[in-house]
């Protein structure tokens, strides 16, 4: 292939600059000069950028990584991209996506050129014709740019500075410490960009004293960071883990991280007059007058524990001081120290915990994290039953029952009561064919004290209760769940929807427990308990109770007759609601399914006579009547434009109610009636950015 053939066949950017204008007014032809001049001066923009990347484009086809027709398709491209980024407006899609075309073009580069590197056949020529030239750089290059302009453009944005540092990072790019600079000045609120900093000075740089300074201002500029007080330490203990892993790789016993207290003018004496001194007990001393390894190894003092001890108190005492209510800060510390081997760590351990219970006794997350820490290191993962260690789980239970004396509340139960469940809650399998091991069995019972002691102490929540008689459930005691169950309905608690839905479902189980068809008194007690809550209470809030009540009695015309008369109390009472559930609505959807379309008309037109029967009622019936007219039911169109006129008469503002009407007419009624629809919906919606939900007619 020949040489490129030069700007002239590329670029093709002054060509039709020049037009013949029409007789124009002097305004007109004034503000048609303004924009031509504009879009002239863009276009030279544009062609002066373009005209930059021709060695590139003319070195890619002379090493034959791109056709003469694939480069004309990216200068076409290009010249779109750079046409976008002169708009007055530019969006940030439109710089990504300048970004994410030149990155694939790069990457493909990369593939052709390793793909020609490895043709056999051209391994002499390919050798002088693959050495790094402007093609290689430029690409990179390009991105680095856009990416600039970009952020220059949106400096708020803080994702698009983190990509621009990302892209810098992978490429390895120079330009990283001034982009670094950058976002630094434009957002020093954010800790993010303070670790990243440092990271890279840490990691690439493996400049320890820029990454502390950098740390150390984002520490006065955004003190409350937990992440970065948390991220300090982590970076502080990693250089002296390095900085051990070396010594230990060299060998070193001795030098400048290991203190030797004796003072060298001392040992340099020593060993010049070595025959000065006579063992006594027949020891030779060693010829460099030092003691043997293991007295001088008790006389040295290792420098990274030491320093790494020093280092952990000093950011320890900063972040307490500057978050001084932070519990999880304080807890991601206690494990640091845990995770790390230093010089009197156990002492750094006590303080840590005797500063917690200090300053959160009366907080429930401390003490419930203090239990499960004794339990740490004696369940395993799965937390099964197997695991526990009794002596381990009675140091647990201790710590929750000094919380109870201390913070006697219900979320101290709550926390208490979740943390026995999950270490003894016993599974199915393990309730019906084996007996629990003693120490669970002694442990459950324990539970059930502590529920006991809740209920006497007036901290039975509603979640608790939930659990005291899921407890009884889950090993197997039925009818002792059933009377559990009843006392707590029937006390503070008698308004608890979830409560109730549990007790009902423990009734149910009851009676279908030896027949699948219970006794007229057994579905009797059951609709009298169920009654007790319906009329307590919302449909909104009971939804899932009245879905039972239905399903339970579908089938059942007397009690299902009873359950309606005492939705449509409860309806006329709360009203339909416009969102949601909508229990006339579920109602409606069983009597189709039982007994037919003549039945749910019936029954929709009873709860639309009510007041405010809602927005989501006239939705379902306008969608079933609308079903059926698709097939072919004129009647059912006849009933939905009644439905829609209806709901319009209270909700003439909702505009996805008039494009539903207007998208219905379109499709099954006349191009009158659709039109009727449209000009009035226009008439009636007074927000004219809401017509634009509407097809234009």
């Amino acid at each position: 292939m020949g040489p490129g053939p030069g700007i002239s066949y590329w670029l093709t950017l002054r060509s039709g600059r020049c037009h013949s204008l029409p007789s124009l007014t002097s305004y007109q032809f004034t503000e048609s000069t303004h924009f031509l001049a504009k879009s002239l001066a863009m276009a030279d923009v544009v062609q002066y950028r373009l005209e930059r990347m021709v060695d590139e484009l003319d070195d890619l086809e002379r090493r034959g990584l791109f056709t003469r027709h694939e480069i004309s398709e990216i200068v076409k491209q290009r010249r779109k991209f750079e046409y976008r980024l002169k708009r007055p407006s530019p969006l940030k899609q439109d710089y990504l996506a300048y970004i994410e075309y030149e990155s694939q073009l790069d990457a493909l580069r990369r593939l052709r050129k390793k793909s020609i590197g490895r043709d056999e056949g051209r391994e002499r020529r390919v050798s002088k014709k693959m050495k790094k030239s402007v093609s290689d750089f430029s690409g990179v290059a390009r991105i680095l740019e856009i990416y600039r302009l970009a952020v220059m453009r949106f400096k708020g944005d803080i994702e698009l500075w983190f990509k621009y540092m990302e892209f810098c990072r992978q490429r390895k790019n120079g330009r990283m410490k001034k982009v670094l600079a950058q976002v630094i000045r434009f957002h020093p609120k954010v800790p993010g960009v303070w670790i990243y900093a440092a990271a890279w000075e840490f990691d690439h740089n493996l400049n320890v004293t820029a990454a502390r300074a950098l740390m150390q201002n984002g520490l006065r500029v955004c003190p409350t960071s937990e992440e970065l007080w948390v991220e300090y330490l982590r970076m502080e203990l990693t250089y002296l883990n390095k900085l051990k892993a070396r010594r230990v790789a060299l060998g070193e016993d001795k030098g400048t991280l290991v203190r030797d207290h004796r003072d060298a003018d001392e040992k340099r004496w020593i060993n010049e007059n070595k025959d000065l001194f006579m063992p006594l007990d027949g020891e030779v001393e060693n010829t460099d007058g030092s003691q043997p390894e293991n007295m001088e190894s008790q006389k040295s003092v290792d420098l990274f524990r030491e320093q790494g001890l020093r280092v952990l108190q000093t950011i320890y005492s900063g972040a307490v001081e500057a978050l001084p209510s932070s519990f999880n800060l304080r807890q991601r510390f206690f494990e640091i120290v845990e995770a790390t081997n230093l010089a009197q760590s156990d002492d750094m351990h006590e303080k840590i915990l005797s500063d917690m219970q200090r300053d959160f006794l009366v907080d429930p997350k401390y003490w419930d994290w203090l239990a499960r820490l004794k339990m740490t290191d004696s369940v395993s993962k799965d937390g099964t039953s197997e695991d526990i260690v009794p002596s381990q789980m009675q140091k647990a239970i201790q710590v929750y029952e000094e919380a109870l004396k201390n913070v006697p509340s219900s979320m101290i139960f709550d926390l208490y009561t979740k943390f026995l469940m999950d270490m003894i809650a016993p599974k199915k399998e393990e309730t019906r064919d084996s007996e629990l091991p003693s120490h669970v069995e002694h442990y459950i019972s324990h539970l059930l004290t502590v529920y006991e002691k809740a209920e006497a102490m007036g901290c039975l929540t509603e979640d608790i209760a939930h659990r005291y008689v899921t407890l009884y459930l889950q090993l197997g005691k039925l009818d002792e769940a059933r009377k559990l169950a009843a006392k707590l309905c029937s006390g503070k608690l008698s308004d608890s929807v979830q409560l109730w839905l549990l007790r009902i479902s423990v009734e149910i189980r009851c009676v279908t427990r030896n027949s699948f068809s219970p006794s007229k008194a057994d579905m009797l007690s059951i609709f009298e308990l169920l009654k007790c809550i319906l009329t307590k209470v919302s449909a909104l809030e009971s939804e899932s109770l009245w879905l039972m009540a239905l399903k339970f009695f579908v089938n059942q015309k007397h009690y299902f007759d009873k359950l309606v008369e005492i939705a449509l109390i409860s309806v006329a009472k709360d009203g339909g609601g416009e969102s949601g559930f909508s229990l006339p609505s579920a109602i409606i959807n069983l009597v189709i399914q039982k007994d037919g379309i003549q039945q749910a008309r019936e029954m929709y037109k009873r709860f639309l006579a009510l007041p405010r029967p809602g927005l989501v009622l006239y939705q379902n019936c306008i969608e079933l009547e609308n079903n059926l007219a698709s097939v072919g039911d004129k009647d059912s169109l006849v009933n939905a434009r009644k439905l829609f006129e209806s709901a319009l008469a209270t909700y003439d503002q909702n505009t996805s109610l008039w494009r539903d009407y207007y998208s219905m007419e379109t499709k099954l009624g006349t191009s009158e009636t659709a039109t009727a629809v449209y000009w009035r919906a226009r008439k009636t919606l007074k927000d004219s950015t809401a017509l634009t939900a509407l097809p234009d007619s």
